[in-house]
């Protein structure tokens, strides 16, 4: 890596070695939320591959693509929606189903978070396996939306996320 930001921000995530299991490396974006420098290159560029798109709204995933997708929708001049973890929002809601490596989950969002036709960028921090992403994403289209692509901060390409999301543009700042 010789780009000097792209190095700032890989100095700033921290390898915790067996959370949140034995056997996982889990990278951790604590430091890099913490240095204001860092974070305003990782919000910038997760935003740039976007610029010249039209974005209506930028939907991001509980909860770590809430801190990003807020910066980014304000560098984009749209709008912010929730998808969250099942039965933590307060009005009319669609959700989606989605496996995990052991059972399922349910994401959802509220009904009006994306209206018919609206074009929508889908952020988070981390794509690992790309489930959550590729529910999220089926959501926001069953909501009449469409999906123009995904900005993540960190790629775990080991774990092969981005054929969860075929079809879709996929960016990343960082691959691991």
């Amino acid at each position: 890596m010789t780009d000097p930001e792209l190095v700032r921000l890989a100095e700033h995530i921290r390898d915790v070695p067996d959370f949140p299991k034995p056997g996982i490396l889990f990278k951790d974006i604590s430091p890099l939320l913490q240095d204001p420098e860092s974070l305003r290159i990782a919000c910038r560029r997760m935003a740039a591959p976007f610029a010249r798109e039209r974005i209506d709204r930028v939907v991001g995933i509980e909860s770590r693509g809430f801190i990003f997708g807020v910066p980014v929708a304000l560098a984009l001049g749209t709008g912010f929606a929730l998808a969250r973890k099942l039965g933590k929002l307060p009005w009319d809601t669609r959700r989606e189903s989605y496996q995990l490596e052991y059972g399922s989950a349910e994401i959802e969002m509220h009904s009006d978070a994306v209206l018919p036709g609206q074009r929508v960028l889908l952020v988070d921090d981390v794509i690992a396996t790309g489930g959550t992403a590729a529910a999220t994403a089926r959501l926001i289209r069953a909501l009449g939306g469409e999906v123009v692509g995904t900005s993540f901060l960190v790629e775990l390409g080991f774990l092969n996320g981005r054929k969860a999301l075929e079809g879709l543009s996929v960016e990343a700042v960082l691959h691991f």
